[in-house]
């Protein structure tokens, strides 16, 4: 099929947009007494494990019990702190009677010590915290016997240098902090040196890497800056926040007026990063800031971020019918698990209600709910950070990031790409292709080599060169690097990253997007091959959006255009001559299984730039609209794009494409 002009996908009804969510503080004490009343059934005689059914995860049963007591406690331990302690002695009792049995060497049903599985040490950590949390009504009615065997339990952290140097420090200071305010064992030392580390993750604008490598996810929110926040206001960390407090509210201050910019009016989260099978702890960084009094978001806007992300998975799927989370999105899809989650993994989720724990009268549930930025208005944002151009339009509710700094990698990394971090887009309408070939061949949001054999090359490594938004409102950004197929090493540990192994480098690659609205164009260039790679044997292939849920491929003349599930994806040749195609995916990914990927196949010619339009669009409407038109030149090291957009708004970029701002640098 042969495409002329091009029509624009009108506003469509992916939600209720500038509705309220309808949701009060009764509505959330209901969910959570739903959640752990739906637990219970499913625990060890002395209350110590909650094991929920399914297949054991990678860590063996015993692990997959603890997770299922320490995950709901949380949320136990924010129902009672909330409640302060009123109407809720037998859920507290409960527990109490859980940590007896979990401390006891003796009992059954005891936990697995930190000494015996490095699992634990995340497990501890919760306990550890709630304990502090709930003090009056838990810590304090155990028996010295108990108390001193908890402290027992916990001590192991004390010296202890296997934590990893990512967000598991917190797991080793929050323990540490609790162990110091009942008289434990406790370092000082350890206590200041994870405190540095934390501080080592520091990056532009509030955003914190999640370790050395170019982490960017939801453990930015929900682990990163909602322990601080939380580990300030325990018993023995008064001392210690003191002099940090104000640089930790600022940076989570900062952090969230991107954070709920990346918010779905329909709640959606970004399907991005890994452990997505914790769904709404992406909640949790809202609720940190209304804990936190963070100035610039507004506790009413704080309050629609986090019950538009909860809403959106309890209305779709998230608990089966005896009301446990399944591992998957929407519904059961348990490929989105890394390979340790178990079935009590998922309960990382209670992060999200952390705003029980604030009382009624608190500003956060006392004031007006406020629109989601996507819910007022059009916009794009630079993030430099992560190296993110933020599109959101209001008339779909959908928010997309153009990605060109986040690959779970340092930068000259050989590894393969990770579809959850290293593809050039992610929106909260779509997933990445995330079966077995979007690990080894990227095709959806991609820029890739394809050689003879249909394998196509991996970017993670690349440098970011500019992130921004240039006075016509237009976002920039840009990336370079070698490009490689890769052949993995076998039994890689899925921990979300990219799979190592043999390499072989196809050339260096250039790729540039120019956002406006729900366009992209992106432009890329193969600025040289490597020795003995045949620029005649390979294709250039530019991959659109993803779109699941029966959609539907329609493509020629060089252009391409998937519509399913309420969405379109329109991938259309401006600069190069593409030809067009679509591939279909059995499975792929966790939104309604099936995805269709839109492409473009060039052929290679090194040097030369070509161009083409993506867009992602919501609704199934139609109206004219302009064709796009671009003209990529290059001069003195600088490419000129003079853009006809497809709203019939003209622009011109101008980017310096041989000395770039190396973004990395200037956000640190």
């Amino acid at each position: 099929m042969t495409f002329g002009r091009r029509s624009q996908v009108s506003p469509g009804t992916r939600l209720r947009i500038g509705s309220a969510t309808g949701w009060g503080r009764a509505d959330w004490l209901a969910l959570a007494d739903r959640m752990l009343a739906a637990v219970r059934p499913f625990a060890s005689p002395g209350n110590a494990l909650v094991t929920i059914p399914g297949p054991h995860g990678g860590y063996g049963p015993a692990v997959d019990g603890l997770e299922g007591f320490a995950r709901t406690f949380l949320l136990a331990g924010f129902r009672i702190a909330g409640a302060r302690g009123a109407g809720v002695d037998a859920l507290a009792e409960w527990y109490a009677k859980g940590i007896a049995a979990g401390t006891d060497p003796a009992a059954p049903d005891r936990w697995v010590r930190m000494e015996e599985h490095a699992q634990a040490k995340v497990e501890a950590a919760s306990i550890a915290l709630v304990l502090d949390l709930t003090r009056p009504w838990v810590w304090d009615r155990l028996s010295p016997a108990v108390q001193e065997r908890v402290v027992d339990y916990l001590a192991p952290a004390v010296g202890d240098g296997t934590y990893p140097r990512i967000n598991w420090v917190w797991f080793r200071l929050v323990v540490q902090t609790f162990l110091r305010s009942v008289g434990g064992p406790h370092s000082l030392g350890e206590m200041a040196e994870d405190l540095a580390t934390h501080d080592g993750f520091a990056r532009a604008d509030g955003w914190l890497s999640d370790g050395d490598e170019r982490a960017y996810d939801h453990y930015v929110g929900w682990a990163l800056h909602v322990y601080p926040a939380l580990w300030a206001r325990m018993a023995g960390a008064a001392d210690l926040a003191a002099g940090r407090r104000a640089r930790d509210v600022a940076a989570l201050d900062r952090f969230l007026r991107d954070a709920v910019a990346l918010v779905g009016a329909d709640g959606s989260p970004l399907v991005q990063g890994r452990s997505l099978i914790y769904r709404f702890a992406a909640a949790a960084p809202f609720w940190a800031g209304a804990l936190a009094g963070v100035p610039s978001v507004g506790p009413g806007q704080l309050r629609r971020a986090a019950t538009s992300v909860v809403r959106h998975f309890t209305e779709r799927g998230a608990f089966d019918d005896r009301g446990l989370l399944t591992m998957g999105w929407h519904g059961p899809w348990p490929r989105l698990a890394q390979r340790y989650s178990g079935p009590g993994s998922p309960y990382w989720a209670s992060k999200g209600l952390l705003g029980i724990a604030l009382p009624a009268d608190h500003p956060v549930w006392t004031a007006p709910e406020e629109p989601l930025p996507v819910e007022r208005e059009d916009g794009v944002r630079a993030v430099r950070a992560p190296g993110w151009l933020v599109s959101a339009t209001r008339a779909d509710g959908i928010v997309r990031v153009v990605n060109h700094g986040t690959d779970h990698a340092a930068e000259g990394s050989t590894a393969g790409d990770s579809p959850l971090y290293a593809r050039l887009g992610y929106s909260t309408a779509t997933s990445p292709v995330l079966d077995e070939g979007g690990w080894l061949n990227p095709i959806d949001q991609s820029v890739t080599l394809v050689d003879g054999a249909g394998r196509a090359t991996h970017r993670a490594g690349m440098r970011t060169l500019v992130v921004h938004v240039n006075s016509d409102g237009v976002g920039v950004a840009g990336s370079r690097g070698a490009v490689r197929w890769v052949d993995p090493d076998p039994g890689h540990r899925d921990h979300g990253g990219g799979r190592a192994g043999a390499h072989r480098t196809a050339g260096v690659v250039t790729v540039y997007s120019l956002v406006r609205g729900p366009w992209e164009l992106r432009l890329a260039r193969v600025d040289s091959l490597a020795e003995g790679v045949d620029a005649g044997a390979l294709r250039l292939r530019i991959g659109g959006w993803a779109v699941a849920g029966g959609a539907t491929a329609a493509f020629g003349g060089g252009v391409a255009s998937v519509t399913g599930a309420g969405l379109t994806s329109w991938l259309e040749s401006v600069h190069g001559g593409g030809t067009a195609g679509a591939t279909a995916v059995r499975d792929g990914g966790p939104l309604a299984g099936d995805v269709v990927v839109p492409w473009l196949e060039h052929p290679v010619r090194p040097g030369a730039w070509v161009a083409a339009l993506v867009e992602l669009s919501g609704g199934t409407g139609a109206t004219d609209r302009d064709e796009c038109r671009a003209v990529p030149h290059e001069t003195a090291g600088r490419l000129h794009v003079a853009v006809h957009w497809p709203d019939g708004t003209d622009t011109a970029v101008h980017v310096d494409t041989d000395h770039a701002q190396d973004r990395r640098q200037a956000a640190r």
